[in-house]
């Protein structure tokens, strides 16, 4: 049987990776960076239906090096799952790039140490278009280019970490595959659910009392744990990128769903003017990461990962449910 390593099993996409391992009766460890955490996580997976007999954790720090040969002994493959997150972009960017490139690349090495020879790693859709955004289709043949003038941190490291990966694994005859996802939503599994569900959380708060004119890929955290799978089982998978998306909503969109889904909850529904946001953006930071999108529609191309078999929700249930999941939580 196939013993998976999925780093970062306590993260949004890496949990939901666990649980979609287990249902379909692969062995899984789990990389942690505290082993104080593992008797809360099974039983954040028991809750979950999942059966945990199947699923042990290790210690593990991407700017480890030495933790990952160890963490990475005996398993068949991994999924690289674990990267910083930021809600807001950091004013020094090193440490985040550290983390990324130099943690996959721990990853990686350890993979090579232990003759594995598959990989299935998460990258992110600001890796194919964080640089120059334009209303067009993207596809996984574009590249954020990570020397642009007005990158953001987080993409570059994102670009940089993925072109290392494929540098290295090209250089060991590993075999990979990397997944994009879009903006992820989808259910959070407990209180510490990451940055992902954060635009949500704001809207329910009413921490945005304006909307701003820009749109996202949306796609549900379900769905991507079930490509990483899907990617893995597929040999014509190797050496392909897989953007995950299932449709482009308007930040609007988003809010009027979740209104008619909550209505006890006052959710903004005005848009704010462009020119306001500019301004809001210099001293909002995570307005001012996404200035750049105002009025863009940007167009996602995931036939590709249809082909080898994946069905992904609509972007009104990955966001009904994360919503869902934040209330049932008590965290809005």
């Amino acid at each position: 049987m196939n013993r998976i390593l999925v780093t970062g099993a306590s993260g949004f996409i890496g949990s939901h990776c666990i649980l979609n391992l287990l249902s379909h009766d692969y062995k899984v460890r789990g990389s942690i960076r505290d082993l104080d955490r593992a008797d809360s996580l099974r039983q954040m997976f028991e809750k979950q239906g999942a059966d945990i007999t199947s699923l042990e954790f290790v210690k593990a720090d991407l700017n480890d090096r030495d933790s990952w040969t160890d963490a990475a002994g005996n398993c068949t493959t991994i999924f690289h799952v674990a990267s910083p997150v930021p809600t807001i972009q950091p004013k020094d960017p090193t440490e985040l790039l550290k983390s990324a490139k130099e943690g996959t690349l721990n990853v990686l090495e350890a993979a090579s140490k232990n003759s594995i020879s598959r990989v299935v790693l998460t990258s992110s859709i600001s890796a194919v278009l964080g640089s120059a955004p334009e209303n067009r289709l993207y596809t996984a043949d574009d590249w954020s280019d990570p020397d642009a003038p007005f990158i953001v941190p987080y993409a570059r490291s994102k670009t940089l970490a993925e072109r290392a990966a494929w540098d290295f694994c090209t250089a060991n005859d590993i075999e990979l595959t990397t997944i994009a996802p879009a903006v992820v939503l989808g259910p959070a599994l407990e209180t510490d659910y990451g940055s992902s569900l954060e635009a949500l959380a704001k809207l329910m708060r009413r921490e945005v009392p304006m909307l701003p004119r820009f749109g996202f890929g949306i796609v549900d955290v379900r769905d991507v744990a079930d490509l990483h799978r899907l990617a893995f089982e597929n040999k014509e998978a190797i050496g392909q990128r897989y953007i995950a998306s299932s449709d482009f909503l308007w930040f609007r969109e988003i809010a009027e769903i979740v209104q008619n889904e909550f209505p006890d909850y006052r959710i903004p529904q005005r848009e704010m003017p462009n020119w306001l946001t500019r301004i809001v953006g210099f001293f909002v930071k995570e307005i001012g990461t996404f200035v750049s999108d105002l009025d863009l529609v940007k167009q996602l191309d995931n036939e590709p990962a249809k082909r080898i078999g994946w069905k992904p929700r609509s972007p009104e249930e990955a966001i009904v449910s994360g919503a869902r999941s934040l209330d049932e939580l008590g965290l809005v």
